[in-house]
């Protein structure tokens, strides 16, 4: 790759969109860095899975697979390589572990954690258990494979309402993200489906800090607007979104809209950033909020894993764990496909 084809692929996301502003100049430093790194994936066998948070750097210069989690979870299954490199947070890269026990996932960035599969772990499940016996358990994907080992299924934003819908039981424990069980809460009892649900008290820091007043200041200055926003947000911006869902869902929704439409994006920088290059004649107004765990990923830690695999952190799991958490996601992918 050329700094010039870099430059094309980088020059349409605005300054505001990331912290970043993506000169011709920035990317002749960027060059080497990724050339060095798609060299050395191949003398490694070597593939590099990206969430659509990180930095469009990572995404659009070195990635062999990028998207939103549940995409990413299909993608780990399709890896024939025998090392990944996971630019994301750790419980992405535990997933992909579960699904390659034989391969070696490494994840690059030093803030490696996330404040939502922080927030709850495999005991807080066992005890919701105890107190609510007969319940299916259901977690969110932002967990940690300790706590997947403990639940009944796993979702992701995309599919969480399909699945939790489908389940046979109307009794139903969903952690961890409280946020995201209201939002689902809501559409179940609109769409006629009765469901006893019980929320933990988990949620992500950058989705939480969305408020409906600034629904409606951004709508009062621009006529038309599209809000656009993710089930991790509060309900009350939910209620006022044009439309809810997962980075993937909400880059189609995006994709289907007339040229032209302002449209504000409530989720996390990275995701801002990408529809700049991917829609650089739509409209994108407004502020983001970044995530720090998946901004700690880096060219510069890419390339460090990729020069001394050896001093990298790698994900371990133990036998037990990776057995029981890789059943909860093999019922995500069955209750999925429905």
């Amino acid at each position: 790759m050329t700094a010039q084809e870099l430059f094309n692929r980088l020059k349409s996301i605005q300054p505001g969109a990331v912290l970043c502003n993506y000169t011709m100049e920035y990317c002749e430093k960027l060059i080497p860095i990724i050339n060095e790194i798609n060299e050395l994936k191949k003398e490694r066998n070597a593939v590099i899975l990206a969430h659509s948070y990180v930095a469009p750097e990572i995404v659009l210069g070195v990635a062999d697979y990028d998207g939103d989690s549940f995409k990413l979870s299909q993608d780990a299954t399709k890896v024939q390589a025998d090392m990944i490199i996971f630019a994301a947070v750790r419980f992405m890269g535990e997933t992909a572990k579960i699904l390659n026990p034989t391969k070696e996932v490494i994840i690059p960035g030093p803030l490696s954690g996330c404040s939502l599969a922080d927030s709850i772990t495999g005991e807080d499940v066992k005890k919701l258990r105890a107190k609510y016996p007969g319940y299916t358990v259901a977690c969110y994907i932002n967990t940690t494979a300790d706590v997947k080992a403990e639940c009944d299924v796993c979702v992701t934003s995309s599919n969480v309402y399909k699945i939790i819908a489908n389940l046979p039981n109307d009794k139903i424990i969903f952690v961890p993200d409280r946020l995201m069980g209201a939002n689902l809460q809501e559409a179940l009892e609109k769409n006629g489906i009765h469901k006893e649900i019980v929320l933990f008290s988990g949620c992500c820091y950058v989705h939480e800090k969305y408020d409906p007043e600034l629904i409606s200041f951004f709508r009062s200055q621009n006529p038309g607007l599209r809000v656009v926003s993710h089930p991790e947000c509060h309900p009350g911006v939910a209620l006022l979104s044009d439309y809810v869902g997962s980075t993937g869902q909400m880059v189609k929704y995006i994709k289907d809209q007339p040229e032209g439409t302002p449209f504000l994006l409530l989720t996390e920088c990275g995701l801002n950033a990408r529809m700049h290059y991917e829609f650089p004649n739509k409209q994108f107004i407004g502020s983001c909020s970044m995530c720090k765990y998946m901004k700690s990923n880096s060219l510069e830690n890419i390339l460090e894993s990729l020069r001394h695999p050896e001093m990298a952190s790698k994900v371990e799991l133990s036998a037990d764990v990776a057995a029981r958490a890789k059943h909860c996601i093999d019922e995500m992918f069955r209750y999925a496909a429905m």
